[in-house]
């Protein structure tokens, strides 16, 4: 039999910094959250080598006291709890007790503090969970702590750490969340000496926004302020022309922490389903307040990951929420036409045979070679550490004329309405596609496909809601073989497909005859649509509600039922469309996300035909 071991005090506090201390952002994020929770309002992070080699953070919080500062460093021992009771009740960011004495343990720590009512602070050095110094000294108030040689003494997990310019991204991108999560503290943020943000702490997170993500960014987005059912929620959504690959932008906190939630991203992307594409996801930076017993944080050391009690009605409260929010807006995107480098009028000309020259034997006349140079220019940018004031840029900047595509606000006269389709004069249509618009001093270009396929989703949706979806009988039927899985599957949901409209009896055997299928598919003859949604209905784990690819079939159906691209309307048809468009909640989207309707603004063309010259 195996000998069983004590483990040491040693031993015991390098096993307990694996699940704390993983990389330098791991070591940061502790620090700096006992620097919010200190009452500070300022906090400066410098890193050196991705912090691997140098990590100094400080605050100007309420300090430790002297007498306190050995207990600081011991395991479990903390000043955010008393007992497993406040566990329901937390409002602080931190409350294991067990990040410095995470840290101290791979590390070479110095921390230096001071509260305010005593003259001197203390400084305390403790490196690899051994107690070094400990001496009064002048400080200011709040504190400091010092990380050197993150994992000096554990060289098996040092060898684990990346490369210091990708550990710096880590702690890059940590400290931007850090940052946005508490808009009413200074952030002040350096690498290698060089700093890459400082905040100003006046509670504006569209300011932070912009600092971090740039103007293009901070231009699309919409504020959102909404409190309901116990649960706030405040932040920005961004516009959908601003739409990522990605689930990287989807940013939440909840009482000021800094969380990953797929059930409040699924809440999120639900709520923006029918103003993206597929695959597409949003940009957005939510701030939840919620009551601290309908959530639980003690679920991993890192404290990312929350418990919200009452998941379901949570889920269909944000969803609803954000698309509430997202629905009083008019998103129809406004473009531009680019100004090009050549001659327009190089299109106009017959094509004849030149000689070919090299590009630096072209010659231009003097103010287009002047115009070329000026080009060829590099882009002034102002670094971070330059000392002007970057609120006022930011503020000037909001207030400058723009012509880049942007979508319309919510303030301005809505396009699609009843009471602007008295002024609409329909031009034509271009392309056999799409149909030309003039409105006061915008040109409506509208996509008669996308159009179309949104008037009748939204018709087969009522339908499917009003369980007033019409068949259509096929004659004769189609006959199809299902195995025992794709049987219990339709047995389960045999409702849905006939709330679809399909009809399908036994025909012997484990044969089905399909002799009737949903009206307005224009000559669907075939099992296509119905071996999809058969399959996708098999995956679903939930027979409680209607499931997702429900709607996905729904807008399935609508796009094969909608007019296609380069085929010729009338006039009195593409008024029907419009008037049944104009009709819908959401006439801007198509089903799958993408825009019925743009516009283009008389400014624009002017200037393009340098009637305008800016």
């Amino acid at each position: 039999m195996a000998k069983i071991n004590i483990l040491d005090n040693q031993t015991i506090d390098k096993i307990a910094a694996g699940e704390v201390v993983e990389r330098p952002a791991s070591v940061i994020k502790e620090l700096v959250e006992n620097a919010i929770d200190s009452g500070a309002d300022a906090i400066t992070v410098e890193i050196k080598d991705g912090g691997i080699s140098f990590i100094r953070v400080t605050d100007n919080g309420s300090g430790i006291e002297k007498s306190q500062i050995r207990n600081a460093f011991l395991r479990h021992a903390t000043s955010k709890i008393e007992s497993a009771n406040d566990l329901t009740e937390l409002v602080s960011l931190g409350f294991r007790g067990e990040a410095l004495a995470s840290i101290a343990a791979v590390a070479m720590v110095e921390a230096i503090s001071k509260v305010p009512e005593d003259l001197t602070g203390v400084r305390y050095v403790i490196e690899g969970g051994t107690e070094k110094e400990m001496e009064e000294i002048g400080a200011p108030e709040g504190t400091t702590i010092l990380v050197r040689n993150l994992f000096y003494n554990t060289l098996p997990r040092k060898k684990f750490l990346k490369s210091p310019q990708t550990e710096g991204s880590y702690v890059a991108d940590l400290m931007e969340h850090l940052a946005m999560s508490h808009p009413q503290i200074s952030f002040h943020f350096i690498i290698n000496n060089h700093s890459r943000f400082h905040t100003s702490g006046n509670r504006d997170l569209k300011e932070i926004i912009y600092r971090i993500y740039g103007k293009e960014i901070a231009r699309e987005v919409e504020e959102i302020h909404v409190e309901k059912e116990g649960v706030s929620i405040d932040g920005y959504l961004g516009k959908p022309l601003i739409n990522r690959s990605n689930r990287n932008y989807e940013i939440f906190y909840i009482n000021g922490r800094f969380i990953k939630s797929s059930l409040i991203s699924k809440a999120v992307e639900d709520g923006y389903k029918e103003y993206l594409m597929q695959h597409k996801f949003p940009f957005c930076v939510l701030h939840f307040s919620i009551d601290t017993k309908r959530i639980d944080v003690n679920v991993h050391p890192t404290k990312m990951e929350v418990r919200i009690a009452d998941g379901q009605e949570f889920y269909e409260l944000v969803q609803e929420i954000i698309y509430q929010t997202l629905h009083k807006q008019e998103m129809i995107p406004e473009t531009e036409l680019p100004e090009p480098e050549v001659f327009e009028s190089e299109i106009l000309k017959p094509k004849v045979s030149e000689p070919k020259f090299t590009e630096s034997e072209v010659i231009l006349p003097e103010p287009f070679e002047k115009k070329r140079m000026e080009l060829e220019q590099p882009t002034k940018t102002l670094p971070f550490s330059q000392t002007v004031n970057e609120t006022a840029v930011y503020a000037a900047e909001e207030k400058k004329p723009t012509i880049k595509p942007e979508q319309m606000s919510l303030f301005d006269d809505k396009l699609l309405s009843a009471k602007a389709r008295e002024q609409y004069e329909i031009i034509g249509q271009l392309f056999d596609t799409y149909w030309l618009i003039s409105y006061q001093d915008k040109l409506l270009i509208i996509d008669q496909h996308a159009a179309h396929e949104k008037v009748k989703y939204e018709r087969l949706m009522k339908q499917f809601r009003e369980h007033t979806i019409v068949s259509q009988n096929l004659n004769p039927p189609v006959i199809i073989t299902l195995n025992g899985r794709e049987k219990e599957c339709l047995m389960q949901y045999q409702h849905y497909f006939a709330s679809f409209g399909f009809v399908i009896e036994e025909f012997g055997g484990n044969d089905y005859a399909i002799s009737g299928v949903p009206m307005d598919l224009y000559g669907y003859q075939d099992a296509e649509l119905f071996y999809e949604l058969l399959d996708e209905l098999s995956e679903e784990t939930t027979s409680s509600k209607t499931p997702d690819s429900i709607q996905i079939k729904i807008a399935t159906m609508a796009c094969k039922a909608a007019v296609k691209g380069n085929m010729r309307l009338s006039r009195p048809e593409v008024e029907a469309l419009l008037d049944e468009l104009l009709s819908l909640d959401n006439p801007y989207n198509c089903p799958h996300g993408r825009p019925t309707i743009i516009t283009m603004s008389k400014y624009e063309l002017e200037k393009k035909f340098k009637r305008i010259v800016t």
